[in-house]
């Protein structure tokens, strides 16, 4: 089994082995015995690993009852949050309870967001059944929903006390689904682990893979847990995508929004000079690997008005993650008034 310890304001380990769902009624058992958990998943991944989780919770004598709350990015919103609130409250859940997030990077955001506030703050435990949950949004505590068209701009940081990684599940996974989680790991690769993208190449054990973003995601939120300066390096290819997914009306996959909103990172950072010629096709290179896309379709004026209300704004500035090389990504800080000429260099036009 390969643990991988995050120590910030809460200190939790991620555990990755093939198999391991099956032992997470062990696991729970002997790490937070004699409590209560209610599992939150979706109508996708439920009829896939609800029951078996049910199971070996009971087998080990644990409580436990369960939420299940329709998939995809429209239902990830504060009426959701509200449903599950008043379900723990109907159901009498206390603070000495917990939650446990079985599914995707959605069902983890909005579990950890009602772990946060229901009764001020229980604890949750994450159980990820997608690549792009495994590798990034299952770890570092960063939950909420979104508001208004707006991606997650309602949520608390919040840590998991435990995040539970099997990737055998991944094998129930649609081909879109699996692709739009490597394109966080190529994101990976592209902030500060160029290696990385020749192990995917060779195809890797995606345990290993997983791991390595991990480690790398932990190193940098034990550093800036609050995300004020480093942790905006994680951001790469998100600015950018966000747009698209708000412009699109969420056609794109969170994943292919991010490389096509990586390959705009790299566009840009290219066009300003800030990073050296032919890096762009590098990462759109190993897009294609995966099918994933690599242009939105948007017009200039479409992502523009999407990328104003971004919460990255502060003030008349918006901070962008920006690559220097493939593995080599700053933070730039522009003028918001800038940021329609460098839009125009992200998309070429």
């Amino acid at each position: 089994m390969i643990r991988v310890n995050v120590s910030c304001s809460a200190s939790y380990d991620i555990l990755i082995e093939n198999g391991l769902l099956s032992l997470a009624g062990e696991l729970i058992a002997s790490n937070f015995g004699g409590k209560r958990f209610c599992i939150i998943t979706d109508d996708n991944v439920a009829p896939l690993y609800l029951d078996g989780l049910c199971a070996s919770l009971d087998g080990q004598g644990v409580l436990c009852e369960s939420f299940v709350f329709p998939h995809g990015e429209k239902h990830k919103t504060m009426q959701t949050v509200e449903q599950i609130l008043a379900f723990l409250a109907e159901k009498r859940y206390t603070r000495s309870d917990m939650l446990i997030a079985l599914g995707g990077g959605i069902v983890g955001d909005v579990t950890g967001f009602a772990a946060a506030i229901y009764q001020r703050g229980i604890g949750f435990l994450q159980i990820p059944t997608t690549v792009l949950a495994a590798v990034d949004s299952s770890v570092g505590g960063k939950t909420g929903v979104n508001l208004g068209g707006l991606k997650n701009q309602v949520g608390a940081f919040w840590q998991p006390s435990m995040v539970i990684c099997d990737p055998q599940v991944f094998k129930t996974l649609p081909e879109k689904e699996y692709a739009s989680g490597m394109a966080e790991v190529i994101k990976y690769a592209a902030i500060c682990k160029a290696e990385l993208a020749e192990r995917i190449k060779d195809g890797e054990d995606v345990s290993q893979i997983i791991a390595e973003c991990v480690s790398i995601k932990r190193d940098i939120v034990q550093r800036d847990e609050r995300d004020t300066g480093e942790r905006q390096l994680l951001n790469l290819g998100h600015t950018f995508g966000h747009a698209v997914e708000k412009a699109t009306d969420n056609r794109f996959t969170h994943g292919q929004a991010v490389a096509i909103g990586t390959v705009m990172a790299f566009s840009a950072a290219e066009s300003l000079g800030l990073c050296k010629k032919g890096e762009v096709e590098r990462v759109k290179e190993l897009c294609a690997l995966y099918g994933l896309p690599i242009e939105s379709g948007c017009s200039h004026a479409e992502l523009l008005a999407a990328m104003q209300s971004d919460k990255k704004r502060v003030g008349g500035k918006i901070t962008l993650a920006l690559p220097r090389s493939f593995g080599d990504t700053v933070l730039y800080k522009t003028d918001m008034s800038a940021l329609s000429d460098i839009l125009k260099k992200a998309i070429g036009s």
